[in-house]
């Protein structure tokens, strides 16, 4: 995105309220990220959880929409969790941010909170050519943490009423759609995400619940065919970009 290329600064990227460093964690700040964190319904959340959090800026966007959430971030890899808790800690709200180093699949086993929302930009990419280090295989391919495995252990962590939100690239969206439907979810929220409203979807912004919802579906483009950024994806960046 080539509006945000003043927003960086060595190592890291800046936000009207806070500063996410990533030059420790192997998948950088990017529009993945900052769809889900800006998207993702917190309105009267108390507390939520962040599931592969990488530099935690998933859960910094939420902590500043929520001044109420509670909000804990799961990380696998030690220097990723170690980067998001000094982003954390760096932030204004280092009282409500909490780093978990540990495997999602273990935490959910033993997980003493039940969460209104969880949130996750799960690794999506099949492991079929090795990527250029093990942190990166790790956080961005499916073969240690599957779609299903996520599903299982969001279900064992949310509450009743509870939404889980993923952001994913449009094909695989629908095939973990299909999946979680398969598996007694249901689609509250369904985005789908374009570059241009001319161009077919790339990615989707899906919220699944565990107890029988309406499907609200919509579509959001990025940009309009002038190359600006259009006036829905602005307002849900406005809170957070420093040019908006």
């Amino acid at each position: 995105m080539s509006n945000q290329k003043k927003n960086y600064r060595k190592g890291g990227f800046t936000f009207k309220q806070f500063f996410v460093a990533h030059d420790q964690c192997a998948m950088k700040v990017g529009t993945d990220g900052v769809l889900l964190g800006a998207w993702a319904p917190i309105g009267h959340v108390q507390f939520a959880l962040d599931i592969g959090s990488g530099s935690g800026l998933v859960a910094l966007m939420l902590a500043q929409r929520q001044q109420n959430a509670q909000i804990d971030a799961v990380e696998l890899d030690v220097q990723a969790a170690q980067q998001a808790q000094c982003n954390f800690v760096e932030s204004p709200w280092a009282k409500r941010l909490h780093i978990i180093n540990q495997d999602i699949i273990h935490y959910s086993q033993h997980s003493p909170t039940q969460y209104d929302l969880i949130v996750s930009n799960p690794p999506y990419f099949e492991p079929a050519v090795a990527c250029r280090d093990e942190q990166r295989d790790q956080a961005r391919y499916t073969s240690a943490l599957t779609h299903d495995v996520l599903l299982e252990c969001a279900q064992r962590c949310l509450t009743e009423n509870g939404l889980f939100c993923l952001v994913l690239p449009y094909e695989v969206g629908e095939k973990v759609q299909a999946m979680a439907e398969s598996r007694g979810w249901f689609t509250a929220l369904r985005v789908n995400v374009s570059d241009k409203p001319t161009t077919p979807f790339h990615r989707m912004l899906l919220g699944l619940r565990l107890v029988n919802s309406h499907t609200q579906v919509s579509n959001l483009a990025l940009k309009a065919q002038s190359g600006e950024y259009t006036e829905d994806f602005r307002a849900l960046i406005q809170p957070f970009y420093l040019k908006y």
